[in-house]
């Protein structure tokens, strides 16, 4: 068993420091060795520390075929492993965190794997409370975006999701780990959409012969509307050429800066029908703090303008935790949303990345007992405005072990952010930093196909980045 448990030191990391241990904890000897058997077809795994201990089985999974089975058996060795972990130190320190073992990125799997196995949705929720201590107020969370995404379109082998990405930026906010630069003189707009559209129309030819039918697009970045308007308008005349038909358009104008009427009337004209205007805050001084180049009332003029262009359905994005918030500019923010009225909406709790500049300046945050407060907010907002929770994740460095949820209007959930959360989609991703993903629900693991995410290099190598597409989904025989 001790083969499958190899590389897994860093995530027991995250476990040690949610409960507040130090890194240094590491270099005390055999701090948090787990110490293994297994027997009569049981892994066992045990952790000693500080006088106290933990143990747990479980059921080494069976398969015929040998790669299935390992691909389980590792998984089934890993879990087990953080589970007992999570034990001892929830033993030792009596902490309980609102997500108990669970550091993954996608919790709502185990929702949705033990609606899979035919468990009711009460049951499922006793499941996850039972055996990862999730609390109950999460895993009911859980179980309601399940119900919520089991009314979308079914994904399947035979669908395909498309990303394109615009790595650029009006300015850099200090929280962001994005590949996206600024874009400053915007002499690399026009390379960039040169090795775009190559790559574009080389997909589209990968999406035909794959056999596959296109779902739903999504044009991220960085942030789309940031380029000049030819540019951009060359961008959605492209998207349409080559990649027609789709279940659900989305454009990322994320930064109200960069909105015109000229931008949004031809999104409206091209067809798309969701947008994101994301303020992150309704607080002037803190847009300042994170680096965003507009104010609180440019978000309003934005909305108001994408509301007289048609735009059917746009998205906000707020961030609890933001540096110098208080629960009262936070309850500011939750109540400018309401009246702009967003027909989805998604609450964020801060994660601070190594490669963010809040992370290299050291910027003072709101304690996690705080945000938790912030995040209980942002839900009963949501609620308020008539929306259900559909999609969620986790980030590694968030406040509070707390998660971000998405929310939306009956009949308006994304069904892009369900698909790339949930990993149940392959995506065809383009642009610098794009990764595409092909899903082997069967084998139950993903192969990627990642682009560099140096918008330069990504220039000069776009061949390179068609020809991992080519090998990632091959022409259907």
């Amino acid at each position: 068993m001790n083969s499958y448990l190899e590389t897994i030191e860093p995530e027991l990391r995250v476990l040690t420091r949610l409960f507040g241990f130090a890194e240094s904890v590491w270099n005390e000897p055999k701090k948090f060795v787990p110490l293994t058997a297994e027997r009569d077809g049981q892994f066992i795994i045990r952790f000693e520390a500080d006088g106290r201990c933990a143990e747990r089985a479980v059921s080494a999974p069976e398969d015929t075929d040998e790669r299935v089975r390992t691909l389980h058996r590792r998984r089934a060795a890993r879990r087990l492993c953080k589970q007992t972990l999570y034990d001892l130190l929830r033993e030792i320190t009596g902490i309980q965190p609102p997500w108990g073992s669970l550091t993954g990125v996608r919790p709502t799997h185990l929702m949705l794997e033990a609606l899979a196995e035919g468990l009711t949705p009460e049951d499922a929720v006793r499941r996850l409370v039972r055996e990862f201590d999730v609390s109950p107020s999460r895993a009911a969370l859980l179980a309601e975006i399940a119900a919520e995404q089991q009314k979308l379109p079914a994904p399947g082998d035979s669908w395909m999701d498309v990303y394109i990405g615009i790595p650029f930026c009006t300015t850099r906010c200090a929280y962001c780990s994005f590949s996206s630069g600024e874009i400053g003189d915007g002499s690399l707009v026009g390379p960039y959409m040169a090795a775009l559209i190559r790559e574009m129309r080389a997909c589209a030819e990968i999406l035909k012969e794959s056999g596959r039918q296109l779902r739903a697009l999504y044009v991220g970045g960085g942030t789309p509307t940031a380029l000049p308007q030819e540019a951009f308008e060359q961008l959605l005349a492209e998207t349409l050429f080559c990649f027609p038909g789709a279940m659900e358009y989305t454009v990322e104008a994320g930064r109200p800066d960069t909105l015109t009427r000229a931008k949004l009337r031809a999104i409206r004209q091209a067809g798309i029908s969701r947008i994101s205007i994301n303020p992150q805050t309704m607080n002037d001084r803190t847009l300042e703090v994170i680096g965003r180049a507009h104010t609180a009332q440019q978000v309003r003029d934005a909305y108001a303008l994408a509301r007289e262009e048609a735009i059917p359905h746009i998205n906000m994005d707020v961030i609890a935790g933001l540096p110098g918030e208080n629960e009262a500019d936070f309850a500011h923010t939750l109540e400018e949303a309401r009246k702009l009225h967003p027909e989805s909406f998604t609450v964020h709790t801060l994660a601070i990345k190594r490669s963010s500049r809040m992370s290299l300046e050291k910027h003072p945050l709101p304690d996690g007992e705080m945000t938790a407060r912030m995040v209980d907010a942002g839900r009963e907002t949501a609620r308020a405005m008539g929306m259900v929770p559909y999609y969620l994740y986790k980030q590694k460095q968030m406040a509070g072990n707390l998660e971000n949820t998405g929310y939306a209007l009956p009949g308006h959930a994304c069904l892009y952010n369900v698909d790339i959360m949930e990993e149940t989609s392959h995506i065809l991703a383009m642009g610098a930093g794009g990764i595409s993903k092909r899903i082997w629900p069967e084998e139950g693991h993903i192969t990627r196909a990642p682009n560099v995410s140096n918008i330069l290099e990504y220039i000069s190598r776009t061949d390179e980045m068609i020809s991992r597409k080519r090998e990632l989904f091959p022409p259907l025989k």
